[in-house]
């Protein structure tokens, strides 16, 4: 039931490095109806008119969606009306949700087209053989999102309220529906892997079948015209794969100062020479290495000062307003000195990852799986299982060909102490890794951020420390040098969650939290108010003092690669952002950034040893 009154939210094009000219945005006003007891189905809720509406993509806790129910909601209900375009007639029509949370359930016309397990990750059905191409169908959608079950949620607070580091839930659509039609034979996502030693780009691109003497051809430009193509046969192989090597005077490095991006042009053509598929993307020529203890992008180290981001807005919740707040806070953070992000307990909508793509920002790519444990407490059945490791797949699929993506945390704050007996988290943490490192040879892998580190194989290890004494804080990573860093032990017993460090690249992957808010300068405030890290500040001078020393035992440290500091933006009531959760400015931004941007001592040492940049 879309409104042709109200102005289409979110209607730039959702998957940006995977282009067709032809699609249909879904949003919009759709019928829409809490179902509190997950009766509906039973009620007849499938066929019938929905209660109420709602401003798709936002969830239904969020004002935007105009619902702004956030009381548990076990199920939900959405209905629209589809007509598939008659110029569509004789392809295939598929229907794609960004994100659904949680357990989905589709139907077209009455017939049941999927289902789909995960609220972070994009998924599709195929729509084609009951919705005609001129005809008018129903479109309805059930989602299950039940606060008891163990699932992955990211900061979704399963007490009814936000608190500490957990914030309002997201249930349903909270991402862009959309339609697209494409042949009977057609590319699926390619697979562009750079690389730079060879000064070309390696392509894989899957098929939904063979195409008898067809071929695949893929053509790279530049702002000067075409730079090299390529070709390879359809017929034998279900993912065609070519290299294409870039002339040396037309090679250009993606950085982090300069972000080139080459666009592709992918295109299936039959026996005949006719046209049968062609699709837009882009790539970015780069490299991620490890050198010892050094990252290295291009060659060269490049101390990584991330930001931690959770992707949170006020009045849109886990879905950014615009595609404009995506630019926005990648503006900021780079404003205030940070050069790239953890993206935070949550997998970020593909537009923020392009625009990080094209402004040159580092970013690590993480699932939102917090409260992995079998100790007690607000996470107690949280134990992770077969779908984390399903859902995790498809964000790899997606993302892998991102070239702002240097790393892969499949897992965050896993809490479990390190026994004798293998524990189901242990086998999935052990999945994903293997998982994410069959998926992606290119990029290092952590295999969980901070706590119970439990794969030797790690190629990274990090640690969380909210220290909030700058003095403390360095002689924590007094002995890094030595093989024996701060890491983290378990609150109750002082046991070790983790296998030893074995002198890998090490971080500090979240620190600082320093809590300040301006506006209740000198009065008290509830932990429901208002909360953060460690003591609150006094003033803001102390703020400084605090966010300079820490950020300099850090940076001062040799054998330390890159750290990130909670947090870009206030969330709620935690409080502790660089900036107001309204995007506002809490500090000054010029002393912020200048606290950050002298030179690291591992850019320093590299530098005196000659470090180069390779390739270009």
């Amino acid at each position: 039931m879309p409104d042709d009154q109200t102005p289409l939210p979110r209607d730039e094009y959702p998957r940006p490095q995977f282009r067709r000219q032809r699609w249909l945005n879904l949003n919009g006003r759709w019928g829409f109806e809490i179902d509190r007891g997950d009766s509906g189905l039973e009620r007849g809720l499938r066929d019938a008119p929905l209660s109420g509406e709602i401003l798709v993509p936002f969830a239904p806790e969020s004002t935007l969606s105009g619902v702004g129910d956030r009381d548990f909601l076990r199920a939900v209900w959405y209905r629209r009306t589809i007509r598939v375009p008659e110029e569509w007639a004789g392809q295939r029509v598929l229907l794609h949700f960004g994100a659904v949370d949680h357990d989905t359930t589709v139907w077209v016309d009455g017939t049941e087209v999927g289902r789909h397990r995960g609220g972070f990750s994009s998924f599709t059905f195929d729509i084609t053989d009951v919705a005609p191409a001129g005809a008018e169908v129903p479109l309805v959608v059930r989602a299950r999102d039940e606060p008891e079950a163990p699932q992955a949620r990211g900061k979704q607070s399963r007490d009814y309220a936000p608190h500490a580091a957990k914030y309002w839930r997201t249930t349903g659509i909270w991402q862009t529906v959309w339609l697209e039609p494409v042949p009977q034979v057609a590319m699926r996502r390619p697979r562009i892997t750079p690389n730079l030693a060879a000064g070309s780009f390696d392509v894989e691109v899957p098929l939904s079948a063979n195409l008898p003497g067809g071929v695949v051809r893929v053509v790279v430009s530049d702002g000067a015209g075409e730079v090299t193509r390529g070709e390879v046969r359809a017929d034998l192989d279900l993912a065609p794969r070519l290299s294409l090597a870039l002339p040396a005077g037309r090679r250009r490095v993606w950085s982090t100062t300069d972000p080139f991006l080459y666009d592709l042009r992918f295109e299936l053509s039959d026996a005949d020479g006719r046209l049968v598929d062609a699709v837009d993307s882009y790539a970015g020529l780069r490299s991620v290495g490890i050198t010892g203890k050094q990252i290295r992008i291009n060659g060269e180290v490049v101390f990584q000062r991330l930001v931690l981001d959770q992707g949170y807005y006020p009045d849109g919740l886990m879905t950014a307003p615009s595609d404009a707040d995506l630019v926005r806070d990648i503006e900021l953070s780079l404003a205030a000195g940070f050069n790239g992000a953890r993206l935070h307990q949550k997998v970020f909508e593909e537009r923020f990852l392009y625009h990080a793509d094209r402004l040159g920002y580092l970013v690590w790519g993480e699932f939102g799986d917090w409260g992995c444990n079998t100790e007690q407490g607000e996470t107690t059945n949280q134990q992770p299982d077969a779908s984390y490791v399903q859902e995790w797949l498809e964000v790899l699929e997606r993302d892998y060909s991102h070239p702002s993506i240097v790393g892969w945390c499949p897992l965050n704050e896993t809490w479990q102490a390190y026994g004798d007996r293998i524990t189901a988290l242990d086998d999935v943490m052990r999945g994903m890794f293997l998982a994410t490192k069959a998926f992606d040879t290119s990029r290092p892998v952590l295999d969980t951020s901070g706590y119970a580190h439990r794969i030797a194989e790690s190629d990274v290890f990090d640690s969380h420390d909210y220290e909030q004494d700058p003095g403390t804080f360095a002689a924590n990573y007094a002995r890094l040098a030595d093989g024996d860093p701060y890491v983290n032990r378990s609150d109750n017993t002082g046991d070790s969650w983790s296998i030893a460090y074995r002198g890998q690249p090490f971080f500090v992957s979240e620190f600082g939290g320093i809590w300040w808010n301006p506006a209740a300068a000198g009065r008290p405030q509830s932990a429901s108010e208002s909360w953060g890290y460690g003591d609150r500040v006094r003033d803001i001078e102390e703020f400084y003092t605090r966010f300079e020393g820490l950020v300099a035992a850090l940076l001062d440290h040799p054998d330390m690669f890159g750290y990130c500091y909670t947090q870009l933006t206030d969330v709620f009531q935690e409080q502790n952002g660089i900036f107001g959760f309204d995007r506002t400015d809490k500090f000054d931004l010029a002393r912020i950034r200048a606290a950050q941007l002298r030179p690291a001592a591992i850019e320093l040492a590299d530098g005196a040893a000659g470090g180069s940049r390779h390739g270009e």
